[in-house]
């Protein structure tokens, strides 16, 4: 789904986009399309600009816990960390005062959309400080059909909403 958000970001809006993945030929791939690449965490955090936007879009979990505390290693304060996982809400409740604590800006961020989704849109639900939502909604907006989006409130929230939205397109 990273990837056809990518193309989206670089198709439908006037986003500069740096892409990185855990595996070389995505950001290849992300390149060709117009993107950026950056072949390492590091290297991801080095080629953009304070306030970086650092949104990883990995399987919740362990993988995401560890990308988040990468990111809050090498971001600078006032950045913001976007967590696109489909995440425990509570999780993501610990890992935005992780972020916080490191004075650094939260958003959770519950994408839904799938592979339809450059066609059609990712609606998202969107949890965390309220300035970085505001400094982020561009790219929201570009993401999303109209009126496909949302800020829900405090950390936690956006995923919280995903989890109901899966519990009824699931049930």
């Amino acid at each position: 789904m990273g990837f056809n958000m990518v193309r989206r970001l670089l198709d439908k809006g006037d986003h500069r986009v740096v892409a990185g993945n855990r595996s070389s030929g995505k950001v290849d791939e992300a390149v060709e399309h117009g993107a950026e690449g950056a072949y390492s965490v590091e290297e991801f955090v080095q080629k953009l600009e304070s306030p970086r936007v650092l949104w990883s879009m990995l399987p919740a979990g362990d993988v995401t816990d560890d990308m988040v505390r990468r990111f809050t290693e090498l971001a600078d304060e006032g950045d913001i960390v976007v967590d696109g996982a489909n995440s425990y809400f509570r999780d993501s409740v610990a890992r935005a005062r992780e972020v916080r604590g490191a004075g650094l800006r939260w958003l959770d961020a519950g994408v839904s959309g799938g592979i339809w989704g450059y066609d059609v849109g990712y609606c998202t639900m969107i949890g965390g400080d309220a300035d970085a939502f505001e400094h982020a909604e561009p790219a929201f907006k570009t993401l999303a059909p109209e009126n496909g989006y949302a800020f829900l409130g405090d950390a936690g929230a956006g995923h919280f909403a995903k989890m109901v939205h899966n519990g009824v397109e699931y049930g």
